[in-house]
């Protein structure tokens, strides 16, 4: 039984399921942790060199006037990130 809920938290006897989004979903100003790198090879490594691995927090701070990249704060620094390379990070809200 506990295997099959694996992916849901239990509070209060109250069933809340997780919402895992990519990273360019969250909004400005909104942060959420790591949960998963969908990514390989050289862009890995440069993710997790930043900082951006999974239990790490983010919060994004803007996007640039056309809208890519965004500007996301990685433990204690401003990092840009296109939208392709945020679309392979998945997120949950904190």
């Amino acid at each position: 039984m506990i295997q099959a809920l694996s992916g849901l938290n239990f509070i209060f006897g109250v069933i809340f399921v997780e919402k895992i989004r990519s990273l360019c979903d969250i909004n400005v100003g909104e942060r959420a942790e790591v949960v998963e790198l969908e990514t390989e090879g050289a862009m890995r490594r440069r993710l997790l060199d930043i900082g951006l691995c999974e239990g790490a927090v983010v919060k994004r701070l803007g996007q640039s006037p056309m809208g890519d990249p965004s500007a996301y704060l990685i433990r204690g620094a401003v990092i840009a990130i296109r939208k392709p390379d945020a679309r392979r990070v998945k997120v949950r809200g904190i």
